[in-house]
């Protein structure tokens, strides 16, 4: 019998994410899913009367074929999954895997390769521009132990995460997308921070849920060459299979002129070598989610913990909210403002908005975890 919490979290993803209707052709992506939650997944979006199509891989399996991928087996996987993506309206992504390290000893080089030749073109080009696309990481005993918790536990909070109340979070923030999208200059004040930019006709994008599961941000981006100072990250993240931690940006005119990641250095540096816009960012996020607190180093998660920013070196989504740089890199990097990791404050136009990561202005105290359930 079926985990009736995988059949809520599935109505969540084919009703408020995808909205799929008998119109839809939508794609089911499961990375090391049980077979049993992918066919829940399927039954599901079959009663909307949309078209299923599925793809089943294996992080195993894709670390072998990266381990010997080339540019031209690249472009040629890139052409047929383009293809593929052409054909659907709507894409949901299940992605599992017990071992977040499994591509750590595919060559940088390989990654950064994969990165122009297949995420570009197939992700940056149709995916995320042209579907109705919503993307999470599934429940593992490996997510459970970078969390610090028992197995059962973590199911437990995962869920209770996940299906937090959309709707009620979607009016919450609707004050600080109106406010975000008035904003002229940004100033971002913490241990290791002090840096400024503009978001001045950006516009911004407030998520809850219909993109990301779990969600609970609302994003902009920086006017491309606005960004100068310092900013010192506070959480560690996975990046093409590698554990970065203490990453430290300087910026002048946007660019990121000097970067630091204690032993990961060389390798953060080749990633941002990658192509022109990598040392250019590419999304300025504020994160609200009240039941996701602490870094699990999964994006998916610590891009959302309450009292957060992240500050994306890459590629841009499409207005609004984008800026448009072009990179074949998309890397959301967090830092925690909540005093227990430092505080900080957040200023717009000179204003206090969020200060050790509590929204002090009334019209946004909504958003605080006290006000969200």
């Amino acid at each position: 019998m079926i985990d009736p919490r995988v059949t809520a979290l599935g109505k969540v993803l084919v009703g408020h994410s995808t909205q799929l209707s008998r119109q839809d052709k939508v794609l089911i992506h499961a990375f090391d899913i049980p077979a049993e939650v992918v066919a829940e997944i399927v039954r599901l979006a079959q009663e909307t009367g949309a078209q299923v199509a599925t793809r089943l891989e294996s992080s195993k399996v894709n670390r072998q074929k990266m381990l010997g991928m080339s540019s031209e087996n690249a472009k040629l996987i890139a052409q047929i999954e383009k293809a593929e993506m052409e054909q659907m309206s709507a894409y949901i992504a299940l992605r599992g895997g017990d071992n977040f390290a499994e591509n750590s000893d595919v060559p940088a080089e390989t990654m950064s390769m994969w990165s122009r030749e297949y995420l570009q073109p197939v992700v940056f080009g149709v995916r995320v521009p042209k579907t109705k696309w919503v993307v999470l990481r599934w429940p593992s005993p490996g997510m459970a132990q970078q969390a610090g918790k028992s197995t059962a536990g973590f199911e437990d909070f995962y869920f209770s995460v996940c299906t937090v109340n959309y709707n009620q979070m979607a009016k919450a923030a609707e004050p600080l997308k109106e406010l975000m999208d008035k904003t002229d200059q940004v100033h971002i004040l913490g241990p290791g921070t002090d840096l400024t930019f503009s978001i001045k006709g950006v516009g911004a994008v407030a998520c809850s849920g219909a993109r990301n599961i779990p969600d609970g941000e609302c994003f902009s981006a920086p006017v491309k060459e606005s960004m100068n100072g310092v900013v010192q990250y506070n959480t560690n993240t996975l990046y093409m299979g590698a554990d970065f931690a203490n990453i430290k940006f300087e910026v002048k005119s946007g660019k990121i002129i000097n970067a630091e990641a204690g032993a990961q250095t060389q390798k953060l540096n080749d990633i941002l070598d990658t192509d022109e816009g990598a040392r250019y960012f590419g999304e300025w996020s504020l994160g609200y989610n009240p039941h996701v607190l602490h870094p699990m180093k999964d994006t998916l998660f610590d891009e959302k913990i309450a009292g957060s920013f992240h500050l994306t070196p890459g590629n841009s989504y499409d207005p609004p909210g984008g800026n448009g740089n072009v990179s074949a890199i998309h890397w959301d990097i967090v830092c925690i403002q909540r005093p227990e990791y430092g505080g900080g404050e957040v200023y717009f136009d000179g204003q206090l908005i969020r200060k050790d990561g509590l929204f002090v202005l009334p019209e946004l105290a909504g958003l605080n975890p006290d006000r969200l359930s």
